[in-house]
């Protein structure tokens, strides 16, 4: 079977520093990830990030160091009685910079609400 499939020496993950990704990343990925997050400002979207997770937040702003998001973050408190019945989640939003360079394509879509 080995005579048939070799098998590439090379190991499937090499890690890599933040440096060295942003050094193979080229000038124009930025600019699309620029005018992606310009277009979607203000919107609830899903960011893909380099590592394959993904991200849920609002844009707030973008700059030359990085997209600024609100991600939400679940707080476990007290159910409230409210119209309509108990309230079953309440979120917090938190600010953070992500750099461009965390980002890979499809870089934004839009949050997918269901009517």
């Amino acid at each position: 079977m080995s005579e048939i499939y070799d098998a590439p020496e090379q190991p499937f993950f090499i890690p890599q520093t933040m440096d060295e990704r942003a050094a193979q990343q080229p000038a124009s990925n930025n600019q699309a990830i620029h005018d992606t997050c310009t277009k979607l400002m203000n919107f609830h979207v899903i960011a893909q990030m380099a590592d394959g997770s993904k991200m849920e937040g609002i844009i707030e702003d973008v700059n030359d160091q990085g997209v600024i998001m609100l991600v939400p973050e679940n707080v476990n408190e007290r159910f409230f009685q409210g119209p309509g019945g108990p309230r079953p989640r309440f979120r917090r939003f938190n600010r953070f910079l992500f750099p461009f360079i965390f980002f890979v394509p499809p870089f934004f879509y839009p949050y997918p609400y269901y009517y």
